[in-house]
């Protein structure tokens, strides 16, 4: 009995050993065993999340009392912008406030057929000129037996009905300029330049793959700057010196 009493003792003392945080320094650093939870530390702030432009810039117009004190706004893309505060004491920033644009959900670089290509160009993009020859050429292409596309890596001929019973042929230009919903509806959306291509499938099949390798994307970044300098310029001096906006 008493090998018994002693044997669970030591058991009990192994688990209480355990339990013990060791506090080790190694290099002139000091570290913990295990982790530890801090209880004298200010929580931060739940972010409030949106998803326009407008809706950040009426946050800081009727909310800045809540600033913690030096504001930055940062543009981490063309569709995520960051209301942030200063550096604490704690090398620490806290985020009051998150705007994600919804844009567009064209897929480029895949395969569309006639009818899903023809809605999703007029949903997705801001109209102009080489979008209506886009939109012309889809709507109008048919597929017929051992029918042949004329491509040159530039521009692509295709068979387009112009009539009831005659049909023409339509060159359809590469690369084209067009304006995808890709960045916050607030600003002017970036034009670049994409390659339309036509499938020789069983059915006509169309794909648009983006030509410039994301050069708009810093000229979305300079719209989003530009809209939010412009709409808090008329803030009271004292808020507005203390909030700098980067991107």
């Amino acid at each position: 009995m008493d090998n018994l009493k002693d044997a669970l003792q030591y058991v009990v003392g192994l688990s209480i050993d355990a339990e013990k945080t060791e506090v080790l320094e190694i290099n002139g650093k000091t570290y913990a065993d295990k982790n530890l939870t801090r209880y004298d530390k200010m929580p931060k702030a739940d972010r409030i999340k949106a998803a326009t432009l407008t809706s950040l810039v009426d946050y800081i117009y009727q909310c800045n009392k809540e600033f913690p004190g030096s504001m930055i706004i940062h543009i981490t893309s063309p569709t995520r912008v960051l209301l942030m505060s200063a550096l604490d004491k704690e090398r620490e920033r806290e985020v009051l406030f998150e705007t994600n644009a919804e844009i567009s959900e064209f897929r480029f670089d895949q395969w569309y057929d006639q009818e899903h290509m023809m809605i999703d160009l007029q949903a997705n993009f801001q109209k102009n000129e080489e979008l209506e020859l886009i939109l012309k050429a889809v709507g109008n292409i048919e597929k017929r037996n051992g029918q042949e596309y004329s491509d040159d890596g530039v521009s692509q001929v295709a068979t387009m009905k112009t009539g009831i019973a005659t049909k023409a042929d339509v060159i359809v230009p590469n690369p084209v300029e067009l304006i995808p919903f890709r960045t916050f509806q607030e600003v002017e959306q970036p034009a670049s330049k994409f390659v339309f291509r036509i499938g020789d499938k069983e059915v006509p099949a169309f794909k648009i793959v983006e030509a410039e390798g994301g050069i708009w994307k810093n000229e979305a970044i300079c719209n989003i700057k530009t809209f939010l300098q412009m709409h808090l310029c008329d803030l009271v001096p004292g808020i507005r010196d203390r909030i700098t906006v980067i991107g």
